[in-house]
Parts: C-alpha cells; structure tokens; sequence
C-alpha cells in the first residue's frame, strides 16, 4: 500500500462566496491538471482523500455537498474531480485539513507518510494545512500547478513560506505519479 496521499483541499465548491470571482480564474486553471494528477494518483495506488468545508450546513454529508455543488452555475469545475467510490471525504470546519477533524486519525491509520495537497486556496486552506501537516511530521509535498489562488502574490509568498519554512517539497504536478 503506497504511503502517499493526495489530499484534495475544498474542490467541492459551488463559488457563492466572498472572493469567489476572484478565485475562479485560477480554479479553471487548475482544474484540468488535477483531474489529471488524480487519474495518476489513483491509476498508481495512492490514497485520495477530499477535505472540503461544509460551508456552515452541519446537517450535510459530502454526497449532499456534491450534488449542491454540481447544481451549481459552476459544476463544470466540481465534475472533473468528482470523488470516485475508492475516494474518502473528510468535512472540515476552518482552514485547515486537521483542524477538528479526524484527518491525522485517518492518515496514521493507513500508514500515511507524505501528504501531496492541492485544491484551493493556496494561500488560505492550503498554506494553514501545509503548516499543520509539517507540525504533525508528514512530509508535505506542494504542485504548484494544483493548488489555485485568490491573490497571485500571496499565493507565491505562500508557496515559499511553505518551502522554505515547512521544508515542503513545491514542484509540477507532472514530477509526482509519472
């Protein structure tokens, strides 16, 4: 069993929020090159596990979040990366993959060692859990080309704090699962 994870960040998204103009620029971006970089994850026995928010809804699982989320005027980003029925799901309640959750649970039960985070926002959810891994002892790995943004700027401060501070490993999602 391979001791990777991908962990896809708040993909499961119907872009009603504050910033989300903002953001979809760069989700379009991404969205093609993470479907592709789950084919590969998958194909090569990787664990995938998505972390989204439950945007306040405490009542919903993630099946309700994705048939929202592919109602929505923007389904065309959520449909490509649809969870397969291999895919776990973890609801988050803030920024974070661990904040809250189950998540290092999960991972250590697995035999998780690296953790590849994508999705979005690089300089929010995915710097925050970036952190939180590195502080939990995993070995973080970032694609740049994975992971979409709000602030352009910000989101290149936060892929070299996460780098240079966390000793993640920041490269092309085409250097992981080739």
């Amino acid at each position: 069993m391979s001791k990777t994870a991908l962990i896809v960040i708040d993909m499961i998204n119907t872009y009603d929020h504050q910033d989300a103009e903002l953001l979809l620029p760069s989700a379009r971006q991404v969205v093609p090159v993470l479907t592709d970089l789950l084919r590969r994850a998958r194909r090569d026995g990787a664990t995938v596990i998505y972390v989204n928010d439950n945007f306040g809804e405490w009542r919903s699982h993630h099946g309700e979040l994705l048939e929202h989320a592919l109602t929505s005027p923007h389904a065309d980003l959520v449909e490509p990366l649809r969870p397969d029925g291999d895919s776990l799901f973890v609801l988050k309640a803030r920024h974070s993959v661990f904040y809250e959750t189950p998540l290092t649970y999960l991972l250590h039960q697995r035999g998780i060692e690296q953790l590849v985070l994508c999705g979005q926002v690089t300089e929010q959810c995915v710097l925050y859990s970036a952190l939180d891994a590195h502080i939990r002892h995993f070995e973080v790995v970032v694609p740049r080309d994975s992971v979409a943004h709000i602030h352009d700027d910000l989101a290149e401060a936060a892929l070299r704090m996460m780098e240079t501070n966390m000793g993640a490993r920041v490269c092309a999602s085409q250097d992981l699962w080739s």
